[in-house]
């Protein structure tokens, strides 16, 4: 529990950071400038910031899939020689974990004082964390297609999280499959993975399409897996009953779930107030693991009162389905960012933020009117 909890919040943290970096890259910094002096409209400055973040994002979780094989690939070399061993996975839960420390430690032992804003007055460390959270929720008004899309974010993690889990319990009612076909079934969505992410990227930079209609399209397998499972009711020839099916699983997930995450990433940053990047992605966060409470309780207690596990995928499907409806209906990207800079320069007035000052000077909101 502990390491989910450090592990989770570590990546929230990591990503709040790519906002930030996104608008003070050459290239973006560039955009501004020739964007203040009239020399682009506003509509292409919008267009070409959003790319520079989206090209973050997709490289950055296509570095990570490169990561996760060289994982994989430390584990069979465990798995392989030690098939027969009936200890071998403590062995490689210990590789794993010796992985983690390995490349995790050097952090702490040369990382750079990156002073932020100083504590309030009267504010302690334990507390502030939850009064900021509870300050930003309480701007669903003055932020309405911001709050929409954290909704939208909670309902497709509870939906896209728990059919995940749905779909292994599936497995494991049929098959026993071993940890080292898991090991290739992982590797199989991971090698696929790193190719749709950067395909996804290539195709949106070539034509200029916008992250919100991008990540529409990763949201296809979230109403198509559990669809696949619901077929499952009615025939034992479809629907989650086969072993190939689940190399087929793995293989869609890899096409559309890294997708999924960078661009879903990518749109809570263009509905994230400059300067309060850690704020809005502790809520973000809190909206993608939060909704594993509700999500597997619902499943469970309808497979528990049917009997029938592929009785939990409707429920999914249209949990799914109605998430992507307010997804595509309830957002408007330019409205919400335009929105947030506007919300953010009144904080800034007011001397609220979560940047340190010299951040602040460099966060690139345009001076131009939005």
């Amino acid at each position: 529990m502990i390491g989910f909890i450090t592990h989770g919040a570590t990546l929230v943290f990591y990503a709040a950071l790519f906002p930030r970096l996104a608008r003070n890259t050459a290239h973006a910094r560039r955009l501004r400038d020739i964007y203040e002096q009239g020399e682009i409209s506003v509509e292409e400055y919008e267009r070409e910031e959003s790319l520079v973040k989206n090209h973050i994002s997709n490289i950055s979780m296509a570095h990570s899939s490169v990561g996760c094989i060289i994982t994989l690939a430390l584990n069979f070399s465990i798995l392989l020689p030690r098939a027969g061993d009936p200890k071998v996975d403590n062995y490689v839960l210990v590789l794993t974990n010796g992985y983690w420390v390995l490349l995790g430690i050097w952090w702490f032992i040369f990382q750079q004082p990156r002073p932020g804003s100083p504590l309030p007055k009267g504010e302690h460390y334990v507390a502030i964390g939850w009064k900021r959270t509870w300050m930003a929720l309480k701007q669903y008004k003055q932020l309405p297609h911001t709050f929409i899309y954290l909704t939208v974010v909670f309902l497709l993690a509870d939906g896209f999280n728990t059919t995940g889990t749905l779909v292994y319990i599936c497995q494991s009612d049929r098959f026993q499959f071993s940890l080292l076909q898991n090991t290739y079934l992982g590797l199989v969505q991971v090698v696929v993975s790193i190719m749709s992410t950067l395909g996804f990227w290539y195709i949106q930079r070539y034509w200029k399409i916008p992250t919100k209609k991008m990540f529409a399209v990763t949201n296809v397998a979230t109403i198509l897996i559990p669809l696949w499972g619901m077929i499952g009711l009615w025939t034992t020839k479809f629907g989650f009953h086969n072993v190939w099916e689940f190399w087929a699983y793995n293989v869609i997930s890899g096409l559309f779930q890294v997708p999924y995450y960078a661009f879903s990433q990518t749109m809570m940053a263009e509905l994230t107030p400059p300067g309060f990047d850690n704020m809005f992605f502790g809520l973000f966060g809190l909206s993608n693991r939060a909704s594993s409470l509700i999500g597997p309780n619902v499943v469970q207690a309808i497979i528990d009162s049917s009997g029938n596990n592929w009785k939990g995928f409707p429920f999914l499907f249209a949990l799914c389905t109605a998430a992507c409806g307010v997804l595509w209906f309830g957002v408007d990207v330019q409205k919400g960012r335009r929105d947030a800079i506007i919300w953010a320069a009144k904080q800034r007035s007011h001397g609220q933020t979560d940047a340190s000052k010299s951040e602040i000077d460099t966060e690139g909101s345009p001076k131009k009117k939005l």
